[in-house]
């Protein structure tokens, strides 16, 4: 079991990490939560201050992207993160 979320109850029990070889964009992500529901494109970015883990999105007919599917609060996004960030750095030190 990688990870479990507060309050919810939920937990991230597989991570899937796809490094990619591009500037800021590091790797897409698949996780699924209690064995039962997938969460596709995830994206590992390396932002201004280090790696972060951007949610789904799709963009707008005007333009903007909008979240298809993200954390309702802040204590589950740093679960969530914090776990993807793992098993990115593990895969990463796998493929060396």
């Amino acid at each position: 079991m990688l990870g479990t979320g507060q309050g919810g109850g939920m937990e991230v029990t597989e991570v899937k990490v796809f490094p990619v070889q591009e500037d800021r964009l590091k790797a897409y992500v698949a996780i699924t939560f209690d064995h039962c529901f997938v969460v596709r494109d995830l994206k590992v970015i390396n932002g201004d201050n280090g790696l972060f883990v951007a949610m789904p999105s799709k963009k707008r007919k005007d333009g903007t992207y909008r979240d298809t599917a993200h954390p309702l609060n802040n204590e589950t996004r740093q679960m969530i993160e914090s776990i993807v960030l793992a098993e990115y750095h593990k895969e990463i030190q796998k493929s060396r």
